[in-house]
């Protein structure tokens, strides 16, 4: 139950920082989507990528599951128009490809948090997958609510994003026949994190050029996610 708690509530804290940041939430949202970017890439070659290779039955398999989901991302995103790692779009209507695209994106990530990982393990995907989160929340908000969106449906349309990983959590824990594959669905969730991480990283900066405060923010992103 806390895992749900915590994958919903991460989403709704978006809320609250777009309103606090309001005025100067492009860059904050900019500094912190590197800051998670960093911190996914550390955790996913620290841990994530250690784990399913000691775990898996089939080890030869994992790393093309790997690379099904780094180019399962690649096509979300062809949707998704590169929300995931922070691409601000000034539309007078939100595609309603971008969230159907974005809800297969959460809904997959939550599917192996069933409770069948290692703690270990499952602590190191929740807390990846709670830091992509947040930064994506806020870009899909400010989008919403800078395109003439109301409040009321914004949040409405958030909060479908916000139910999808626990709903792919919920739906691994009612069909136990997932569970079988959990490896090769926690390998393609691994593929396309580290697209994401990798994208961030490098997209985050204008002109691929990377100031002090972003080098700072990797850094600590990386020592983060190293010793979490």
């Amino acid at each position: 139950m806390m895992t749900q708690i915590l994958l919903f509530s991460s989403v709704f804290l978006a809320i609250f920082v777009v309103e606090i940041f309001q005025k100067t939430k492009k860059n904050n949202i900019k500094l912190l989507l590197t800051f998670s970017g960093a911190f996914l890439l550390a955790n996913i070659t620290n841990h994530l990528i250690p784990e399913i290779f000691k775990h898996a039955t089939n080890n030869n398999n994992i790393g093309v599951f790997i690379l099904l989901g780094f180019l399962f991302q690649i096509l979300l995103e062809y949707f998704s128009e590169g929300i995931e790692h922070g691409h601000f779009h000034q539309k007078k209507a939100i595609p309603i490809s971008i969230l159907i695209s974005l809800s297969i994106h959460a809904f997959i990530e939550g599917i192996p948090l069933s409770g069948h990982l290692a703690e270990h393990t499952h602590n190191g995907l929740l807390a990846a997958i709670i830091m992509h989160k947040l930064p994506v929340s806020i870009v899909l908000l400010t989008i919403f609510l800078e395109n003439g969106t109301s409040k009321k449906k914004a949040y409405f349309y958030l909060l479908i994003f916000a139910a999808m990983a626990p709903l792919g959590l919920f739906t691994s824990q009612v069909f136990e026949g997932i569970i079988a594959y959990n490896n090769e669905i926690m390998a393609i969730v691994i593929g396309i994190l580290l697209h994401i991480s990798t994208t961030i990283i490098f997209e985050s900066s204008n002109n691929h050029k990377f100031t002090k405060s972003k080098i700072i923010a990797i850094c600590l992103g990386i020592i983060v996610g190293l010793f979490s």
